[in-house]
């Protein structure tokens, strides 16, 4: 191999997973089908519950593009959550950003808090906030940037600092962005979080989760949770992500330049009450997006002039978007959030943080940027008219 800090990212992307060939000089590896192995053998594998080659191959890979030391794979995002909050105990707080992921807070609300744990959500990207941290010294500070479905952008070196005062450690969710445009640990977070289903994997065909981190009591951690919580992917899932990422960074330049054009056009449309995107100057947190982030990811939040039924009538009405929960595969999808990826999340709750009923969240794929403005246009015509 190369030196991981001299060769660029895309370098690493198709380098790095590519070990275990054997006598046969593959250039792909193969899939491990196998729940057994030799006691014995030389690579140090016993059971795949406790590893398997291709989790190797794709820790090492993923280590490599977050600029990490250490990465443990799991069977999806919320596997991944529940590997890190399962290491919290009764009592420990957790202080995390108002707006999460609807699974994340469901995790919270309704499985940890019956042992016990406590979360205080708080408006994070308000520095003046920050001062919860000292007074709270949680357990673990909970990060999203971009946030889901709004699309807030945290300041993680400055959150991270204010956590390392009080030895409180940091993990962001990086779902939204991937290693190719954010690296979390390089900004002083303890824990970079996301779900692989998503852009790192890009076809919409597996489920996975990562945690990467430079820290090897995380690391020894993350490892007794994927054995004894059964928390593993299918050496297939991994095998499909490690393939996957090979194209992470040619993918996201070109969902990236979409969203960009997308977001710019969708603020000049009449019925187009709010558009969100961090590379847009109306962003909130534009300046700090453009500081933390290589680019702006592939995804836009819009919120229509109109009803929940409405909004929902506009989903359908769209030829190359289709109505989806997940977001980060080639393909274009919308969701509504109100009525799907934050439904759990009490309604009283999503108003507060300014999740409305004509809230949509756009994946942007990498379709030719003209047809999918043409879809958007005779859907906003029909549904607005």
């Amino acid at each position: 191999m190369h030196n991981e800090e001299t060769t660029g990212f895309s370098t690493r992307s198709v380098h790095h997973g590519r070990g275990f060939g054997g006598s046969t000089g593959a250039v792909m590896p193969p899939v491990y089908l196998t729940s057994t192995f030799e006691s014995g053998n030389p690579d140090g594998f016993d059971y795949t519950r406790s590893g398997n080659p291709n989790f190797r191959l794709l820790q090492e890979s993923l280590a490599a593009l977050e600029g990490a030391r250490f990465a443990t794979c799991f069977a999806s995002g919320v596997s991944a959550i529940t590997a890190v909050v399962s290491t919290l105990k009764s009592g420990d707080v957790v202080l995390a950003e108002e707006n999460v992921y609807g699974c994340t807070y469901r995790l919270f609300d309704k499985v940890f808090a019956k042992f016990g744990l406590r979360v205080e959500y708080r408006d994070l990207s308000v520095a003046a906030h920050w001062e919860e941290i000292r007074r709270l010294r949680p357990a673990l500070v909970w990060l999203e940037s971009p946030t889901n479905p709004l699309l807030k952008v945290l300041d993680i070196a400055g959150i991270s600092k204010a956590a390392a005062e009080v030895g409180a450690p940091v993990l962001v969710d990086n779902t939204f962005a991937s290693p190719y445009l954010q690296r979390p640990l390089e900004l002083g977070a303890t824990l970079s979080l996301a779900s692989t289903t998503k852009y790192v994997n890009g076809h919409s065909d597996c489920l996975g989760g990562i945690v990467a981190s430079n820290d090897p009591t995380w690391q020894d951690r993350m490892i007794f949770a994927q054995k004894a919580l059964g928390l593993q992917p299918s050496p297939f899932d991994a095998w499909l992500t490690t393939r996957g990422l090979r194209t992470l960074a040619l993918r996201m330049e070109r969902h990236c330049a979409n969203a960009m054009e997308l977001a710019r056009w969708l603020e000049t449309r009449p019925g187009v009450r709010m558009v969100r995107y961090p590379f847009l100057p109306s962003h909130p947190q534009y300046e700090l997006a453009r500081r933390q982030m290589k680019a702006g990811s592939g995804l836009i939040i819009a919120e229509l002039e109109c009803s929940s039924d409405a909004a929902l009538d506009f989903c359908r009405r769209l030829k190359l978007f289709t109505l989806a929960e997940s977001l980060g595969g080639v393909e274009s999808l919308i969701c509504h959030p109100p009525t799907m990826t934050h439904t759990s999340v009490p309604p009283e709750v999503r108003r507060r943080v300014g999740i409305g009923d004509g809230l949509l969240r756009f994946s942007v794929g990498i379709e030719d940027l003209e047809d999918l403005r043409a879809d958007i246009e005779q859907a906003l015509r029909a549904t607005l008219k």
